[in-house]
């Protein structure tokens, strides 16, 4: 297993990290298979992955009660333990002490390792700083009820950067993979992360499972070159040195193993040149495949009404093209859009298609994308 240094933090963390967003269950999403996630983390901190991620709401919060269970018997002593604060379930500072400890006690442990935001956008970031979150968490720190303090991000590359400037954070944990290059903080947040010296935990780096099932166009790519889906796409994200780590939500006991295997051909500079060349191919078949031909060049904005023309169009099309939790994930970020920003407020004022170079009829695809999310 390679490690890397997290950042500014100076820890060292294996370069797999365990996801507890999917874990297996037995019928409903908090019916979590205790045995089988059991026996997957300790398999997994056994083979050396030392980093397990999670969150207040995961699996209805059983997520973090089984990661207690599986963390007993010496295991607690061998891994970091992450997890998130429900920033939209906070009204009054007293909700973030009541929340993390509530935690604490579903982990069965006296400290959280990393202690995160979750999900911060531009929706919630301004209540949190007028909260004087930054102040909390130093005291947390300081009564050792956390160590490293950092959030979790889905929004525009502007926002991140607001908020990477806005506190001294010792981490960050975005959205990247092979066809999100651009999307969200993308790889210019990467980088801005990584020269302010945060370290940089990846989420969703085969995007939600997608790209272990790819649409047949893109399936041929793959078997036509040779390559299996997965490691390349995990092998990509590792090649960049500005990634400390790479969270990946497995779901079996053979994804683990698959995963740590891959694992173990993670580096910077390790990709040959035929993947690399069927990642280009890839990567082009999506963009084709995509409904709407927006390049998000912004020409079309500012909208006179704040719609976020952009957005709206990239969020369309990745829940067209495709499949399983990307399509929840793209509903609710549009719905973590200000009313504003969203398709529904399009007024049809044709102003934008004006300006746009694809001459995409935007205010009747504008309609079409309020109808999809609504």
């Amino acid at each position: 297993m390679e490690y890397r240094t997290l950042g500014k933090t100076g820890i060292r963390v294996s370069v797999l990290g365990f996801g507890a967003m999917r874990l297996p269950v037995t019928g409903q999403p908090h019916e979590v298979d205790e045995d089988a996630t059991i026996d997957m983390l300790r398999y997994a901190i056994d083979q050396g992955v030392n980093y397990i991620d999670s969150a207040y709401v995961y699996h209805d919060g059983h997520s973090e009660i089984v990661i207690g269970k599986a963390l007993q018997d010496g295991y607690r002593a061998k891994t970091y333990v992450a997890t998130k604060c429900p920033v939209w379930m906070v009204d009054q500072t007293a909700d973030f002490d009541r929340l993390l400890n509530e935690q604490l006690a579903r982990l069965q442990t006296d400290h959280i390792d990393f202690y995160l935001l979750h999900c911060l956008q531009q929706g919630n970031w301004p209540r949190m700083q007028q909260m004087d979150v930054a102040s909390w968490a130093e005291r947390a720190q300081r009564d050792g009820r956390i160590g490293q303090f950092g959030f979790s991000f889905h929004d525009s590359f502007s926002v991140f950067q607001d908020i990477v400037d806005a506190y001294d954070w010792g981490f960050c944990q975005i959205q990247y993979n092979l066809v999100n290059e651009n999307v969200q903080a993308g790889t210019a947040g990467l980088k801005y992360a990584a020269a302010k010296g945060l370290g940089v935990v990846i989420m969703e780096p085969l995007f939600g499972g997608t790209l272990a099932n790819p649409p047949d166009a893109v399936r041929q790519l793959w078997e036509e070159a040779g390559y299996q889906p997965v490691p390349v796409a995990l092998r990509w994200v590792w090649d960049r040195p500005e990634v400390s780590l790479v969270l990946s939500g497995m779901s079996t006991r053979a994804q683990v193993e698959q995963n740590i295997e891959t694992a173990r051909e993670a580096g910077v500079g390790r990709l040959t040149d035929g993947e690399r060349a069927v990642i280009r191919r890839v990567q082009e078949k999506y963009e084709e495949l995509s409904p709407i031909p927006c390049t998000k060049c912004g020409y079309c904005l500012p909208c006179p009404h704040g719609v976020d023309i952009p957005v709206n169009f990239e969020l369309y099309n990745e829940a067209t093209v495709f499949q399983g939790s990307s399509v929840v994930l793209c509903r609710n970020l549009y719905h973590g859009l200000p009313e504003s920003q969203r398709a529904a407020a399009c007024a049809a004022c044709h102003t934008c298609e004006d300006r746009c170079p694809q001459k995409i009829e935007i205010s009747r695809l504008m309609g079409e994308v309020g109808k999809h999310f609504a």
